[in-house]
């Protein structure tokens, strides 16, 4: 999706030449206008699929899931990463290394979001080395539901997350693949 290659380029920052840092764009402030495309561009790449509901995780997620979700018209679930004394006992649990933050987050989400006859869209900010993407995918069958794609927004290739999806089925849609971070400039697969 050459909009959002093109505000990576403008606004992303490169630190290490491992993260790329959106934080002008998704992560702090959010621009809604280009939210808006990479929702849309999801409902073009998924609309066929009958999605019920998008899963995300908190919190980057959240804000393009939603923008996504209206073009669905369904709702969105993300996996909460911290307890709180109002979180439902009765839920799917997983656990999911963060390498950006190094920690590691019992991610979960209530039953009662999650059931049997759902199609499933998990979308989420970044694919890097999957962990979290294996999360997600783990609470989806856990509670027996059907993935029915998953639309990240930025692949880092390079670090191999699209590994970690073991099921050749699930239709794996990112908008914007970085192939290399050399000397702090990105490169995008072809």
């Amino acid at each position: 999706m050459d909009a959002l290659k093109e505000k990576i380029l403008q606004s992303g920052k490169v630190i290490d030449n491992r993260l790329v840092k959106v934080d002008s764009f998704l992560n702090h402030q959010v621009d809604i206008e280009l939210l808006n495309k990479i929702g849309k561009e999801f409902q073009k790449r998924f609309g066929n699929k009958n999605v019920t509901k998008i899963l995300t995780l908190e919190a980057s997620g959240i804000a393009i899931a939603c923008i996504t979700a209206q073009y669905f018209n369904v709702p969105v679930v993300f996996a909460k990463k911290h307890e709180a004394n109002n979180l439902d006992k009765n839920r799917y649990e997983t656990k999911v290394y963060s390498f950006t933050k190094d920690t590691l987050y019992n991610i979960k989400v209530a039953k009662e979001y999650l059931q049997p006859a759902d199609k499933i869209l998990i979308i989420d900010d970044f694919l890097a080395y999957g962990q979290a993407m294996a999360g997600l995918i783990d609470l989806v069958k856990q509670a027996g539901a059907e993935i029915a794609g998953i639309g990240i927004m930025i692949e880092k290739s390079f670090q191999k997350g699209r590994e970690m999806i073991k099921d050749p089925d699930i239709q794996l849609e990112s908008l914007a693949i970085i192939e290399a971070i050399q000397n702090g400039k990105i490169t995008f697969n072809k």
